[in-house]
């Protein structure tokens, strides 16, 4: 008898400890949430979680936490997609499961966090107009952890053969060389896209993400990421995060298994954008060519995304709330502006900046025509009626007169006068001080070429950049003088930084490792920029220019405190210039002294400039 009681007891302790063990296994984490976690007390209170797990599309979800109100369960056309919308208003920080419920078991289940800001989160400071952007490409620049350079379930590898290969760099290489950067004077890095790009090929951009939530596994992880701002902010440098909206990478990993059919802008065969951005303000526009440049595929690895399906829009832009909340970024560059759907771009233009007040956006909106470019500035209500809300843009229509300028002997419309034009058109725009001017990046000729390979040449375009109005921005390579054509190829274009790769024969990191030409370039952009970081009169300060004579530029910052008085002389040969010309500028100062050579100009009468020479001059 006591042999069939202790038998049953064994038999009751063994189901126990199974139904245990098959909850356990039932109680499966979903494959994907995201946002994998979130924070209290945000501004904007609704929470958009999208969730990914074999048919979870047929649970109920169940939500019992104090302040978390379950809004709306969005099923969709595949079974295996929820979206949940939560109201986190009154919500404190903490854990709280997600249950998800088919009959009577919980098929899935996960634990979400919504955790405390950090102090003055919402109000952490942007880029700005006292800033100078260093822009560079993460694969490009230095390889600081080499066993990342090739890893199981990524399917591009190194190749250093091949310049359209991935070359290595990483994270820990732009932390190794933050002193270089920040010792020229930059006070900013926008870095190309660091986001995955599993994709099989020519993956090293940055621009088909494959994964909004996610540090490519070869330039490092979130956690390195967030240790670059931090490192960055020691060293008084902000991180300016590139972010892509437009489209994403065809390996992606809802390519396989889509929400909705309108998740992407579907055509019965593959379908050209045709870069027609007229198109978005032309008011006699087709609607076939609209749709054809909005809606249009950049590349056959580049399925368009369409922003118009709302539960696309907030996950979206819920991504970039998330980066600049856990990463503590500072700006974001947003690539292909024109592309997306323009309204929403507006839309999450609106809600990023609404929960961070100060932050800073700058939109790629590529075209040489100030009228078009400053459609995609917000602060101001367009023809249309439209507000892109975005604060910056960069300025192309600048970028194209100074690729001209240098170059050219004044005419009515030439030389010196492309400068002046160009900066003449500003009333265009909402906010011309906050636009972001550059003579190259990643995807142009670069600047030396531009200038035709002249050293005094690229000094006057770097002088300009720093001094007029905007946000100046400069590729890495300037301080060693890569010169490279676009249509080379981008290979050419994006070459590594030499001494960022061991056994690299110089490098360029160091004075002992680049030439005495380099050298030279280096010393002038520090001389500069280390001036334009302490001086708030060319970071807000007022402009006004005169009309160029004899291809010389002369312009003025100036505010209540303080004058400087640039001049550029796009001449070969020394040039007389009759100062007395520019008085209503230079009324009660009687001395000007080049802040590069130390030169000094007592009272202004006639001047001798050299020959393709810019003075940077502090008036007395």
């Amino acid at each position: 008898m006591k042999q069939n009681i202790g038998m049953k007891r064994m038999m009751l302790l063994f189901a126990v400890i199974l139904l245990v063990s098959l909850q356990s296994i039932a109680r499966n984490v979903p494959e994907r949430v995201e946002p994998p976690f979130w924070w209290a007390d945000m501004y904007h209170k609704e929470l958009q979680i999208m969730v990914y797990g074999e048919d979870i599309g047929q649970t109920r979800v169940k939500i019992d936490h104090p302040g978390v109100k379950l809004r709306e369960v969005v099923a969709v056309e595949s079974p295996n997609y929820l979206f949940i919308y939560l109201d986190i208003t009154g919500a404190q920080p903490g854990m709280f499961d997600i249950e998800f419920v088919a009959g009577r078991r919980t098929r899935y289940s996960y634990n979400f966090e919504l955790r405390e800001r950090r102090e003055n989160a919402r109000y952490h400071e942007g880029f700005d107009n006292s800033d100078a952007i260093y822009l560079l490409m993460p694969d490009r620049f230095a390889n600081g952890n080499p066993a990342l350079d090739n890893l199981p379930g990524m399917l591009e590898k190194v190749d250093r053969t091949n310049p359209d290969a991935r070359q290595g760099g990483d994270i820990q290489g732009i932390i190794n060389h933050l002193d270089h950067i920040a010792g020229m004077g930059f006070t900013a890095i926008w870095i190309n896209p660091l986001l995955e790009n599993n994709q099989p090929r020519y993956s090293y951009h940055g621009y088909a993400t494959t994964d909004f939530y996610n540090i490519d596994a070869r330039f490092g992880s979130n956690e390195d990421y967030v240790r670059l701002v931090k490192e960055a902010e020691s060293k008084g440098l902000k991180i300016i995060k590139d972010k892509i909206f437009n489209h994403c990478g065809h390996y992606h990993w809802w390519m396989k298994d889509l929400p909705t059919s309108d998740w992407l802008n579907q055509w019965d065969e593959f379908t050209r954008t045709s870069y027609r951005m007229t198109t978005i303000v032309d008011p006699y526009f087709a609607q076939s060519d609209y749709d054809i440049m909005v809606n249009g595929w950049f590349d056959t690895n580049m399925p368009d995304l369409n922003q118009r399906n709302r539960l696309l829009a907030l996950y979206l832009i819920q991504n970039s709330v998330w980066w600049i909340e856990y990463s503590g970024i500072h700006g974001i560059r947003m690539d292909t502006q024109p592309y997306a759907d323009r309204f929403f771009m507006a839309d999450w233009a609106a809600y990023v900046m609404a929960e961070y007040p100060n932050f800073n956006i700058v939109g790629e909106s590529w075209s040489g025509n100030p009228v078009l470019t400053s459609y995609f500035q917000g602060g101001k209500v367009q023809h249309d009626g439209y507000n892109s809300n975005f604060p910056a843009v960069f300025d192309f229509s600048l970028y194209d007169a100074i690729g001209m300028a240098f170059q050219e002997e004044q005419g009515w419309s030439s030389g010196m006068m492309r400068l002046y034009n160009s900066l003449a058109q500003d009333f265009l725009y909402a906010n011309p001080y906050n636009l972001v001017i550059f003579g190259d990046n990643h995807d142009t000729d670069r600047i030396f070429t531009r200038v035709g390979e002249d050293m005094d040449k690229l000094k006057m375009a770097i002088a300009f950049l720093v001094t007029t109005r905007g946000i100046p921005q400069f590729y890495t390579g300037i301080e060693t003088l890569e010169s490279a054509r676009e249509h080379e190829g981008h290979g050419k274009l994006r070459v590594t930084f030499p001494g960022g790769w061991t056994g690299d024969p110089v490098n360029a990191f160091t004075r002992e490792g680049r030439t005495a030409e380099q050298n030279e370039i280096v010393d002038y952009l520090t001389k500069l920029l280390n001036y334009r970081k302490d001086k708030e009169v060319l970071h807000y300060g007022w402009l006004k220019h005169f009309v160029p004579e004899n291809n010389i530029y002369v312009y003025f910052r100036y505010n209540e405190d303080e004058t400087v008085m640039v001049v550029l002389n796009n001449n070969a040969r020394e040039m007389e210039l009759n100062t007395r010309r520019f008085q209503e500028s230079t009324h009660g100062y009687n001395m000007a002294t080049d802040v590069v050579s130390g030169q000094v100009f007592r009272g202004f009468g006639t001047w001798r400039i050299p020959a393709n020479t810019a003075l940077v001059l502090e008036l007395e």
